[in-house]
């Protein structure tokens, strides 16, 4: 039962990190300066974005959840502070101030955050580490989008 406690508290909390950034973007993807961006040919149709990042979070959260079950201590707090305001300030950066690269900076320190959980951890949560394996792909194909933008604008 104690596992259902730390999904709750990770999905209100990832999910929370999702609004907190979509606030933070002020509309960004449907702005006109995005729009006129010249994007990466391989840039995903927009509800892509979204079935995305719920499936990341969901998967995250689960992952969280049995990470925290086990192995609760100051470095794994760390880590996930620092992801969760990686995860939303990139927003602000990116389509709020057009800092893009700043952005992309924070994308690519995102990453390795996420490296480290999965690197740090898998001997621990052993196959449930594949639930960071979205997060971590997706970060990548993020990277190659943003560096597009940083580079072609």
């Amino acid at each position: 039962m104690k596992i259902l406690k730390y999904l709750i508290f990770f999905l209100v909390i990832n999910f929370g990190a999702l609004t907190i950034g979509g606030w933070l973007m002020n509309n960004g993807p449907l702005t006109a300066w995005y729009q006129n961006l010249n994007q990466a040919p391989w840039t995903p149709p927009s509800w892509v974005f979204g079935v995305a990042w719920t499936t990341i979070m969901i998967c995250f959260s689960i992952y969280m959840a049995y990470l925290a079950k086990t192995v609760l201590d100051k470095k794994l707090v760390v880590l996930f502070t620092i992801q969760f305001i990686l995860n939303v300030v990139w927003n602000y950066f990116f389509f709020n101030q057009h800092l893009t690269i700043l952005g992309l900076v924070c994308l690519i320190i995102l990453t390795f955050v996420i490296g480290k959980f999965l690197l740090d951890y898998k001997s621990v949560l052993k196959i449930k580490s594949l639930l960071i394996l979205p997060y971590f792909i997706w970060l990548i194909v993020a990277i190659s989008l943003n560096a597009y933008i940083v580079l072609k604008n």
